[in-house]
């Protein structure tokens, strides 16, 4: 009877504390839950393609949860989770700064991911498809852009037919809403 007498007290005493804390306890909260980690990496590189950092990061968290050394059963990896083929590929065509080809270091797979991003936004014209094309591939989304049961204007897609792709485009607008809201100002964290 002690016992739960004191957890009530604690449970009690933290509702207070949050109350009080209002607005800045919650946002300490969602800072810790949306990181901007590899801060200097990432503004180069959303500088250098004319990205929003918040894209990046939201597309970050939703690809590896910010592990640099993830690997997918897909066989994509790093920070943002590219193929080994789509890497070497975007590598050809936008070098890594530092010359590496490295898909597991950092600021290659930031690189050549921030390139293939901006490819993709410029050959799409709208961030959902360009989100879908990261996941799915160009293929794909260019053939369901061309078939009226996924795309009326050959421009949108009104239906993804991919479940993980359609989950994984409003996870990834989620993130990146969550990301504007939070750091909209330059706020780092």
């Amino acid at each position: 009877m002690k016992k739960g007498r004191v957890i009530l007290v604690v449970f009690i005493a933290l509702i207070i504390a949050w109350i009080a804390a209002g607005d800045s306890l919650a946002g300490w909260v969602m800072h810790r839950l949306y990181p901007r980690p590899y801060g200097e990496l990432v503004r180069r590189e959303a500088a250098e393609f004319s990205l929003d950092e918040n894209l990046l990061y939201a597309v970050m968290k939703a690809e590896s949860g910010f592990d640099e050394k993830a690997q997918s059963r897909a066989g994509a990896c790093g920070l943002m989770q590219l193929t080994p083929a789509t890497f070497q590929w975007i590598a050809e065509q936008y070098p890594p700064e530092n010359g590496g080809g490295d898909i597991f270091d950092p600021s290659d797979n930031l690189h050549c991911a921030g390139a293939l991003l901006r490819k993709l936004l410029d050959h799409y014209g709208t961030l959902e498809v360009a989100l879908a094309a990261y996941n799915a591939g160009m293929g794909n989304v260019s053939g369901w852009l061309s078939e009226e049961d996924y795309s009326a204007d050959g421009k949108n897609l009104h239906t993804i037919p991919y479940p993980e792709t359609d989950s994984y485009v409003k996870k990834v607008t989620k993130y990146y809403g969550t990301y504007k809201r939070l750091y909209e100002g330059g706020e780092s964290g």
